[in-house]
């Protein structure tokens, strides 16, 4: 069956779905759909296409989703290798629009559902770390391991810590180790683990009893999880955009980048034994 297209780009497509629904997809399945600055570009365009829908029963629910083998495997080699050779003030303007995408998707009007499989590494995760209800199959691993690059979660680090808490987030962004469905479904991180072949149907059950709420009521208690459980400020987003900025421009994140792309270990693990 042909699909109902509200948006195709170079790296993500908006499909019309029954009933309100919009599944965002990402679609650079050839790279894992990784980030560059195309795809994040396109991400806060389409948002904003979708937020000023107008009637609010064209728009009752967004769902995201990856193409291929992967929903999202952090940011693109090439795109990351451009950012190491970038100055202190272009990776500020690159994170920037960056933090602006994942502040949209936080502060999107209606449910955010991500289904989630394969991986959700850095951006990824902060894609999860965003939404409102993630179903993921039982295999997929999660990870922020930008430290272990020599650079920062920066940008999505307070809807990490926003959606978990600092307990459970701090293990996770101080050391870049990989996470499990079952690990992250006991933290709150996920909602719903299932297997791969379950994840059409489980998909469709949670989308029917999201559906079942009147769109309205829906959007105004969205206002009201915001207003007791506040987004970060501006204050707040800009102090992360330095740091990524910073990090990314550091003698130690180009060393940290460098190592990964040659596929050796950085120099702060020189001799390190378990």
């Amino acid at each position: 069956m042909m699909e109902d297209i509200f948006y195709i780009g170079n790296s993500i497509k908006v499909i019309n779905g029954r009933y309100g629904v919009k599944k965002l997809r990402l679609n650079r399945p050839e790279i894992r759909n990784a980030f560059n600055e195309n795809m994040i570009n396109e991400i806060i365009h389409v948002l904003e296409e979708l937020e000023n829908i107008k009637n609010i029963d064209d728009m009752r629910l967004l769902t995201i989703e990856g193409e291929g083998k992967v929903f999202c495997a952090g940011a693109d080699l090439n795109y990351m290798r451009s950012l190491a050779d970038k100055s202190k003030e272009d990776n500020f303007i690159d994170a920037k629009n960056l933090a602006k995408m994942f502040y949209q998707l936080v502060n999107f009007p209606t449910p955010v559902i991500s289904i989630v499989h394969g991986a959700a590494i850095g951006g990824g995760f902060g894609l999860v770390a965003c939404s409102d209800y993630v179903i993921a199959t039982e295999d997929t691993v999660f990870a922020t391991s930008e430290v272990l690059l020599g650079i920062v979660p920066g940008v999505i680090s307070p809807y990490i810590i926003r959606k978990i808490g600092v307990a459970f987030a701090s293990p996770i962004l101080l050391s870049g180790q990989k996470q499990t469905a079952t690990e992250c479904l006991k933290i709150g991180l996920i909602n719903k683990v299932t297997k791969k072949d379950n994840l059409e149907t489980e998909t469709q059950e949670q989308l029917y009893h999201f559906l079942q709420a009147a769109p309205n009521a829906t959007r105004i208690t969205k206002e009201l999880i915001k207003n007791s459980y506040p987004l970060p400020n501006q204050a707040q987003i800009d102090f992360t955009i330095e740091k990524i900025a910073t990090a990314r421009a550091s003698t130690e994140g180009k060393a940290g980048l460098s190592a990964f792309f040659e596929k050796k270990s950085p120099s702060w693990c020189d001799g390190m034994q378990k």
